[in-house]
């Protein structure tokens, strides 16, 4: 006798590692009967999964939760009922903070608690036992989750790494996250597997700082297991620290086809005063040295990088000194953000805090010139033919949509029994943020 249908609605914020957590979430609730829909006002369980690391996530949440207690106060008028569950980095920092400044707020669920949600859930449906869960150990979460997943695409996350021990002066991920914990590499391979033969294609290996990867092998000797994978033909990594950036794996971007030629490695800022403040335990010239290691290795690797502006006792000169990191890089693309104070950081009690219009200024400036490069980037690519991996029907009839080996959003018409394929495609034009071409053939 199959369970009775009730409706999941998860809304994802921030990192990959949260979509993938919300994937796994989704794994553990299937067997209680949960099947997602896309719309919150008819859900059960109403799952937020936050993060904090970006200004006023907090708020964010708070005031998501105002639209979901009127839907849970709308089904409760209408005879039904709704579970709201915050789960992610917000709920980990704000505990039972936030069911006293929310009370519709049935379950507080901290990253490394995922599966006992049945359990909290169930208990909740009693009105009794805790609510609160924020406190278990990353092997007990990946021990408790259901091995089987179900991917639905031809590409997929999969977590190798939680946490980090860096303790940069900005960041709330060792206190959200914890340490650095790293998944046994007989567990991601079984993972892996099972992803390949439901057909996933590529796969992102993540982590809060997933070059720490500190099983058998390393990073690297990771990445060369799941290279003879049959079925899996790309693997690509995210987010790196140029701290563990070593020659193994700068090695392995040279002599494994399937790993990507991307490779995303934040800097943060060009000023080595500001990266010492930062507590980011590199230099601008170390950092240079890595990318010119790594080209030297795979001359067409695409770079990209994260960067911070207005970081506590920035002045024009270290600004200056990012700008002209970023000029002698030459990124193919990037993310770039304002400082803003998290509470608990060494960094928000710091003197010499930065005045939001001088931020907002810097911000525009480093953004022109990484729109420039990106730009640049991606014309240099027009008249190559790509191997594209398409995933999905593009918005047009008959168009296809995929991704090219550096991670470039590509379309072209074609028929879809091509998703899932990787492809040679010409390409004939370039946006900022795509790419387009034609099938340089058809596979039979």
């Amino acid at each position: 006798m199959s369970l009775p249908t009730k409706r999941l609605f998860i809304k994802t914020y921030g990192c990959q590692m949260n979509v993938y957590d919300s994937e796994r979430m989704a794994d553990v609730l299937g067997p209680l009967g949960y099947a997602m829909t896309q719309r919150p006002e008819e859900a059960d369980l109403v799952v937020l999964n936050t993060c904090h690391i970006r200004e006023k996530a907090t708020e964010k949440v708070y005031s998501e939760l105002g639209y979901i207690k009127a839907m849970k106060l709308a089904r409760r008028a209408a005879g039904s009922d709704m579970v709201i569950a915050v789960a992610g980095c917000v709920a980990q920092a704000e505990g039972e903070q936030i069911m006293l400044r929310q009370p519709a707020v049935d379950l507080v669920v901290g990253p490394q608690a995922y599966h006992q949600l049945p359990e909290l859930i169930a208990r909740t449906h009693r009105a009794r036992g805790e609510r609160l869960a924020a406190d278990f150990a990353a092997d007990e979460k990946f021990d408790a989750l259901p091995v089987e997943r179900h991917p639905t695409g031809v590409t997929a996350f999969l977590t190798v790494q939680e946490g980090c021990d860096k303790f940069c002066t900005f960041c709330v991920v060792p206190y959200t996250r914890g340490g650095e914990w790293s998944r046994p590499v007989d567990t991601i391979l079984a993972e892996a597997r099972s992803l390949a033969q439901q057909g996933v294609r590529e796969v992102t290996l993540l982590g809060q700082n997933v070059n720490a990867y500190a099983g058998e092998g390393g990073l690297a000797g990771l990445a060369r297991k799941l290279a003879k994978i049959e079925g899996l033909d790309r693997i690509r990594y995210t987010t790196s620290h140029p701290a563990d950036m070593d020659q193994a794996l700068i090695d392995a971007h040279a002599e494994l086809p399937q790993l990507m030629p991307y490779l995303h490695l934040p800097v943060q800022s060009g000023s080595d005063k500001i990266l010492k403040a930062m507590n980011r335990a590199h230099t601008a010239d170390s950092y240079l040295r890595l990318v010119e290691k790594t080209r030297a290795a795979r001359p067409d690797i695409a770079m990209s990088g994260d960067f911070i502006v207005g970081f506590p006792g920035e002045r024009d000169s270290d600004f200056e000194a990012t700008l002209s990191l970023v000029r002698e890089v030459g990124y193919a693309t990037a993310f770039s953000f304002k400082y803003s104070r998290r509470p608990g950081t060494p960094a928000a009690a710091m003197p010499g805090q930065v005045a939001e219009e001088v931020k907002d200024e810097r911000l525009a400036r480093l953004n022109a010139l990484l729109d420039e490069q990106q730009k640049a980037f991606n014309l240099s690519q027009v008249g190559q033919v790509l191997p594209v991996l398409f995933e999905k029907s593009g918005r047009h009839p008959g168009q296809l949509s995929g991704r090219s080996p550096y991670l470039q959003a590509v379309h072209c018409d074609g028929p879809d029994r091509l998703i899932g394929k990787i492809v040679p495609v010409r390409i004939e034009a370039a946006a900022k943020m795509s790419l387009a071409g034609v099938l340089e053939q058809v596979p039979a």
